[in-house]
């Protein structure tokens, strides 16, 4: 009896939720009155959940004819407004949202009933913003926005796992998902310049894409470096504040794998994160004057530069296969050094799995600062190397001063 009780009671909550904000809306006069306000949202949550109850206790029929009358109710209501020139359904709409949730309530599911309600509460609520978002998005934007969810949502899944060929093999799908990083990572790019200015949207993509690929937000803002007018200084805090990021991902990657080695990895990892954040803190407070000219790219996604990248990350990947079976591995460091080359975390993966005990964990936490330093150093050269201008001074500095608080800590720890 408490239970149903509270079920019924969640829903009538539901279904009051949103017709605070209905029976509001109406008294701003942002709408003409509808045939819904507070008390009538009330009812219809409670409706769904006594439904939802009627069903579990084998009275499935009155279940269905409570559930028609309303949908009958909700669209008589709805003709009748649109006869006199509203055609607005979003009440309508709102109504059989609290029905739903009514019914998720009825039924046991209190917490996604509670979150549908919250949620569509807020939409209503943030109608304003809303609206005016959309006004502002431009045809570029939309194009590349459909453009990348077609890529993502349709070809990606599309494509065989593989691997094929000799090893390590073509992996078409993973290879895809990472051309849908670079290209995804310049889509970011430019929402963000269009949030928050040319001068500071490249260091909040870098921050963001930091947490995925450092590497990647390397070589595309490096890229990006060598168009006409390019915002360098933002650029290059784009790549300081990814390459900083990479520590705190190794941190609290290898804590959720072995809490060992993340104890004997902390003094090798916080100086350069420290050096790293200064660096880019101050960078960041620090408008480029170039920026507020820089026109927002033309194409957002980049897909060309994208998939060039992305083989030419196959071809390093082949490179470094060759060189350890040419070669082989001269211990834990060598093989951390060459794997910190191509993939920080699938090194932090394999230490940590391998690496248990004090001593062990010792000499994983030094493979895996070998590994990230010269994880910097490739980053250092692609800086460098691809890009351009006050760009490849900046980053390559700020890349330069966090090698050497790696190589620094491993060599006074």
């Amino acid at each position: 009896m408490v239970e149903t009780g509270l079920r019924l009671g969640v829903a009538a909550l539901c279904g009051l939720a949103v017709g605070v904000e209905r029976e509001w809306s109406a008294s701003r006069g942002d709408r003409a009155p509808r045939f819904a306000g507070v008390r009538t949202f009330l009812l219809l949550g409670l409706l769904g959940g006594l439904a939802a109850e009627l069903s579990q206790r084998g009275l499935a029929g009155g279940s269905a004819v409570l559930l028609a009358a309303t949908g009958v109710l909700v669209a008589v209501a709805y003709v009748m407004a649109a006869r006199s020139g509203d055609v607005d359904g979003t009440t309508e709409v709102a109504a059989l949202v609290v029905l739903a949730a009514g019914l998720l309530a009825g039924s046991g599911r209190l917490a996604v009933a509670s979150a549908v309600s919250a949620v569509t509460a807020l939409v209503l609520v943030e109608k304003t913003r809303i609206h005016a978002a959309v006004r502002n998005i431009d045809s570029s934007a939309l194009l590349a926005g459909a453009r990348f969810a077609v890529l993502a949502l349709v070809v990606l899944p599309l494509l065989p796992e593989g691997p094929f060929g000799p090893s390590p093999g073509l992996r078409p799908r993973e290879l895809w998902a990472l051309v849908l990083l670079f290209s995804g990572l310049s889509f970011a790019g430019f929402i963000a310049l269009r949030l928050v200015g040319p001068g500071r949207g490249h260091g909040v993509a870098g921050l963001l894409g930091g947490l995925v690929s450092s590497t990647a937000v390397t070589l595309t803002f490096a890229r990006e470096s060598r168009t006409a007018q390019a915002p360098a200084r933002a650029l290059a805090v784009g790549v300081i504040a990814a390459c900083t990021v990479l520590y705190l991902r190794v941190a609290i990657l290898s804590a959720a794998l072995n809490a060992e080695l993340a104890r004997a990895e902390v003094l090798y990892l916080a100086v350069p994160f420290g050096v790293g954040l200064l660096l880019a803190v101050l960078a960041f407070r620090r408008q480029d004057p170039a920026a507020a000219e820089s026109p927002t790219p033309d194409n957002p996604l980049r897909l060309g530069a994208a998939v060039k990248m992305a083989l030419a990350f196959q071809l390093v990947l082949y490179a470094v296969h060759w060189a350890q079976g040419r070669f082989g591995d001269s211990g834990m460091v060598a093989s951390a050094a060459l794997l910190g080359l191509t993939d920080v975390d699938a090194l932090t993966y394999s230490v940590a799995k391998l690496e248990t005990g004090r001593t062990a964990s010792a000499a994983g936490a030094q493979a895996l600062a070998i590994g990230i330093l010269s994880n910097t150093v490739l980053k250092l050269v692609l800086a460098v190397a691809v890009g351009r201008g006050p760009f490849r001074r900046l980053a390559g500095g700020g890349l330069a001063a966090l090698a050497a608080a790696g190589l620094a800590t491993l060599l006074l720890v």
